[in-house]
């Protein structure tokens, strides 16, 4: 199901947010990212391999616990040089590495991480349910999903609006449009993972925290190379 995105859309336009993005949205989406974190390290706990999804420019990093093991892709290099940048800068020996990745398609093997991080990305990926499929393959039995993102109203004002500013959203990199009953499709059609909560964040409310399981080891899609190595690869 497309959402008027590609890749090459999503890759200009965060290539243009890369020198800005921490000073626009850094406070703004503070106590989303916060709260994704402490769900993460809920979760897995001490020692727990987790893996950020749209890590950017890093800016959540130096903010896990230090006994946290932390792998982040993204599709924009710009944004992940920044990234880089900040893991050298903050000594933070706990990010084993960074890599260019289609979230899509991730070049990582099934069943290696107690958790999946992903701000703000789902809404900003061309292919939301192919994402999410990544993201419980990779995860191991048990593993959780962990969203921090916009969500669409379901009917009123906001949803009028949402509808109206979409096409200006799609080319600054997302879709507005995106409602939770798309997320309850997919795990219904999935079969494999449940929902675990659903609460409102800030801005307004208008952002939620999302989690899912992965309820049992399902069939993989083949070995593919070991995490660690495959998202080293893409390190500085």
């Amino acid at each position: 199901m497309g959402d008027g995105l590609d890749n090459q859309t999503i890759a200009k336009a965060y290539a243009r947010w890369a020198p800005v993005y921490d000073l626009v949205f850094g406070a703004v989406f503070e106590r989303g990212r916060k709260a994704a974190i402490a769900a993460a390290e809920a979760i897995g706990g001490t020692g727990a391999r987790i893996l950020e999804v749209g890590v950017g420019t890093g800016i959540s990093l130096p903010d896990y616990a230090p006994t946290m093991r932390l792998a982040g892709v993204d599709l924009s290099e710009p944004m992940l040089r920044k990234a880089q940048e900040r893991v050298a800068e903050r000594r933070l020996p706990n990010v084993e590495g960074l890599a260019v990745m289609d979230a899509s398609r991730l070049a990582i093997a099934d069943a290696i991480f107690d958790v999946v991080v992903a701000q703000y990305v789902i809404t900003a990926v061309p292919q939301p349910e192919a994402t999410l499929d990544e993201f419980v393959r990779v995860l191991k039995p048990g593993g959780e999903i962990v969203l921090v993102n916009h969500l669409g109203a379901e009917a009123g004002l906001r949803r009028t609006f949402e509808q109206w500013f979409g096409h200006v959203a799609r080319r600054l990199g997302w879709s507005p449009e995106f409602g939770f009953d798309r997320l309850t499709r997919w795990a219904a059609r999935h079969g494999g993972v449940r929902l675990v909560e659903r609460r409102p964040m800030p801005p307004l409310g208008h952002f939620s925290l999302i989690r899912f399981a992965r309820l049992a080891a399902d069939g993989g899609a083949g070995a593919l190379p070991a995490a660690a190595d495959a998202v080293a690869a893409g390190r500085a």
